[in-house]
């Protein structure tokens, strides 16, 4: 093999490598969907300049290519990927891509340099046979998982299944229901935001533990018949569908289509007990209990929430230090299931008392004389205005951390720089989704547009001082 075909072997096998590095990133963010890759992409010029023009490259400009290849492709995609805040997990199935794609590319250009039956090494062919065999190697054992998942399930015969769904709220009410439970039973509860039949059938297998006596589960969905696959793979006897609202309605098009999803909850065949908010249905049924309603005497502050339940006739006061009064509906479904568990009122009201913040989720921290209100997974409107108003009522100045709300619309962006106007101080910006938007309509002392959110701690340090209040309002990852 002379120097020049030794060249164009190893560049090629590193340009193949980089371009799966590239598209297994962007499948992993998109839930492994091509199509969402590349019709739903919220930076679809990152495929023109990281993707089609170096390929298009590779095609054209011959012998120097490698020097093309070099000087740009390579630095820019290392630089590309040390800016994100969000990198490649390496996952099994990740490393089962990457290592079917160097196998495969390996082989052809071995075969091509032995015949000599090339002019140029192929691009496309490995990757194209490599996403192809790839997904037909996961749907199989996805299928292996599923089964083996569904065998651990049917052998623990007197498990109870919670479900839990809806647009807002299912993490929380999630945490809510398994912290109260677990005053009285040996519960397990889906970690972080594992929501997708996959996540879920991953974790049944890794980690439920055989004398689990409850098991509290998210379901998510981005389309149709995501909840039915859910709900017919783990038969939940009790569900719940909090608030339904207009998120991610670029996936569903319409709030009725969203509301159809929701409710394939109903499904299940083994189910007992429904816990539905008002706003997806009032359609009685018998096994199910509507909830949004029965809550007053709210006080939210700072300091926690002080309100009362009727439930039964019977009027029950609660206090948690949990933030934000759109957590008392959460919380009083999670008193709901709990007393369907049999669990009494003096039990519930102390479980409450003691339930814990779900993380990022208007989680209270005081460090350096700030206090920090840390919402960056909650992105929908109702939880972000309530954050706002409780940072009104903090006497220091008032600082705001967000890039708006992700897959909403520009009126309710607009709803949520109105009301960061009339409260904040200072507002920072973050990415470039809701960026023009923003600039155009802020009108706070100090508006700072960051696009770069590696410097955010040391603007914060710089702009920000002891007795502040710091709040964090949504996070989306910079490919957002």
């Amino acid at each position: 093999m002379d120097y020049e075909t030794l060249t164009a072997f190893v560049v090629n096998v590193m340009f193949v490598t980089v371009l799966g590095w590239y598209l297994i990133t962007n499948l992993q963010w998109y839930n492994y969907s091509l199509s969402r890759v590349i019709l739903k992409h919220h930076k679809p010029h990152w495929h023109l300049f990281y993707f089609f023009i170096p390929f298009i490259a590779y095609y054209t400009t011959g012998k120097f290519f490698a020097i093309f290849f070099l000087f740009a492709v390579l630095p820019s995609i290392i630089l590309w990927h040390k800016k994100l805040d969000k990198k490649l997990v390496l996952t099994w199935r990740v490393k089962r891509f990457l290592i079917l794609l160097i196998s495969l590319t390996l082989f052809q250009d071995v075969l091509c340099t032995l015949k000599s039956a090339c002019e140029i090494y192929g691009v496309f062919m490995p990757l194209a046979v490599a996403f192809i065999g790839s997904t037909m190697i996961e749907k199989f054992l996805f299928m292996t998982y599923k089964k083996e998942a569904k065998r651990k399930l049917a052998s623990m015969k007197d498990l109870q299944i919670v479900c839990i769904t809806g647009s807002y709220g299912k993490t929380s009410i999630k945490n809510f229901v398994a912290q109260i439970l677990a005053h009285k039973y040996k519960v397990y509860a889906t970690p972080r935001s594992v929501n997708t039949l996959g996540g879920i059938m991953g974790d049944v297998n890794n980690n439920l533990l055989e004398d689990t006596e409850v098991y509290v589960c998210e379901a998510g969905a981005r389309e149709s018949g995501d909840i039915y696959e859910i709900t017919t793979f783990l038969e939940p006897q009790r569900v719940v569908v909090g608030r339904v609202g207009e998120a991610h309605i670029e996936y569903f098009k319409s709030l009725k289509n969203i509301i159809a999803t929701k409710l394939e909850i109903m499904q299940s065949p083994r189910l007992q007990k429904a816990f539905i908010h008002t706003s997806v249905t009032d359609e009685p049924h018998e096994k199910v209990t509507f909830f949004g309603s029965e809550i007053s005497d709210v006080n939210a502050t700072l300091d926690g929430i002080d309100f009362t339940l009727t439930l039964d006739g019977k009027k029950l006061h609660f206090h948690t230090d949990i933030l934000g009064e759109f957590q008392t509906m959460n919380i009083a479904v999670a008193v709901r299931v709990a007393k369907d568990f049999g669990m009494d009122d003096e039990e519930i009201i102390q479980a409450v008392a003691k339930l814990e913040p779900v993380e990022h989720r208007l989680q209270k921290i005081v460090a350096g004389g700030k206090i920090i209100l840390d919402d960056g997974y909650n992105g929908n409107i109702d939880g972000m205005l309530e954050a706002i108003r409780l940072c009104s009522l903090h006497d220091g100045r008032k600082v705001i951390v967000t890039p708006g709300l992700v897959e909403s619309t520009d009126e309710l962006n607009l709803k949520l720089i109105k009301a960061i106007n009339e409260v904040f101080d200072i507002a920072i910006v973050t990415g470039s989704l809701n960026a023009t938007l923003f600039e155009k309509n802020l009108k706070v002392k100090n508006k700072i547009m960051l696009s770069n959110k590696s410097l955010l701690t040391d603007l914060l340090a710089n702009q920000t001082k002891s007795g502040d209040i710091i709040l964090f309002a949504n996070d989306a990852p910079n490919f957002i």
